[in-house]
C-alpha cells in the first residue's frame, strides 16, 4: 500500500541520526486578529498559547486534512519499520524509490534474511549510510524472528531494543501501524513546535513531552503528522510561507514573512 499526503505541494520526514536524535482543553474559538509582533515571550522564554487557542490550531489542521498520512511507502508493519529505519538522514522520496522493488521481494523478516545483507546493500545503495542500515535491517529482522515470532512488537520499549530503532522510529511505527497516539519529533516538528510556540523545548524529547501535555485528546492521533507536514511544506526552515499558513493569526513567531 502506498501512503501519501493528499495535499502534498502541487502534499520521521527529515530525520535524525539513528537512535541519537531519534529523537489540553476542549475545542474553542479564539480571536482571529493578529497578535502583537513581540507577543509570546515571557521572562523565562516562550509562552505557549492557552488551551482554547491550541484546540483551535488543531481544529484547523483537522478541517484542512482530516486523515493525514506519512509519505513513506509500506505494505505492512514490518516494511514500515524497515522504511523508517532507512529514512534516517535520507528523504522519504529517496527511500521510497529504493524500497518499492525491495518490498516486492522482501516484505517479511524471513524473506529479508533470505535476501541477505549483501543483496540488501545493493538494493538500498542510493540511500545515505546504506551499509550500516543494511546491517541493522538484517539484525532487526533476525531479532524479530527469534524474539517476537516474526511480528513487529507494539510497545516502545520492545521496539527500541531492535538495532537501528530509537524513540522517534518507535513512535512512528506505533502511530502509523498500530494507531497509538504517539508523537514522533523530527526536525520539522521540532521547528514548528518551537516557533508557534506549542511546546518549546531544547531537545526532541522535551518537545514530545510538551506536546503530550497540550494537544487535545481528539487530535493526538494525527498531531505529529499535521505538524511535520506543516513544517515541511509551509513553515519552512529558511523562509516560512506565512501567507499560506492557516494558523498565521494564532502563531507568535516574530520573524513572520507577512
Amino acid at each position: 500500500m502506498r501512503v501519501k499526503h493528499p495535499s502534498s505541494p502541487a502534499g520521521d520526514t527529515a530525520t535524525s541520526r539513528p537512535r541519537q536524535a531519534e529523537a489540553a482543553g476542549s475545542a474553542g474559538v479564539v480571536p482571529t486578529g493578529k497578535l502583537p509582533a513581540r507577543a509570546g515571550r515571557g521572562r523565562k522564554g516562550p509562552v505557549v498559547p492557552d488551551a482554547a487557542t491550541v484546540a483551535e490550531i488543531f481544529r484547523r489542521f483537522h478541517d484542512a486534512n482530516p486523515e493525514p498520512r506519512g509519505e513513506l511507502e509500506y505494505v505492512n508493519p514490518y516494511t514500515l519499520l524497515v522504511a523508517v529505519v532507512l529514512s534516517a538522514q535520507a528523504t522519504d522520496a529517496g527511500v521510497n524509490k529504493a524500497t518499492r522493488p525491495l518490498f516486492a521481494i522482501a516484505d517479511t523478516p524471513a524473506k529479508m534474511l533470505a535476501l541477505g545483507e549483501e543483496s540488501l546493500r545493493e538494493a538500498i545503495k542510493t540511500i545515505g549510510l546504506y551499509r550500516n542500515k543494511a546491517k541493522n535491517v538484517i539484525a532487526l529482522s533476525r531479532q524479530l524472528i527469534e524474539r517476537f515470532g516474526g511480528e513487529v512488537p507494539r510497545s516502545r520499549e520492545a521496539l527500541e531494543t531492535l538495532p537501528g530503532v530509537g524513540r522517534k522510529t518507535a513512535n512512528v511505527v506505533m502511530n502509523i501501524a498500530f494507531g497509538a497516539p504517539t508523537i514522533a519529533v523530527d526536525t520539522h516538528l521540532f521547528r514548528v513546535a518551537n516557533r508557534i510556540p506549542l511546546a518549546p523545548g531544547k531537545t526532541p524529547l522535551a518537545v514530545e513531552m510538551g506536546l503530550e501535555k497540550v494537544v487535545p485528546e481528539p487530535y493526538r492521533r494525527h498531531a505529529h503528522h499535521w505538524l511535520i507536514l506543516h513544517g515541511r511544506y509551509v513553515c519552512k526552515a529558511r523562509k516560512p510561507d506565512c501567507s499560506r499558513c492557516l494558523i498565521n493569526d494564532l502563531c507568535r513567531y516574530e520573524a513572520k514573512t507577512i
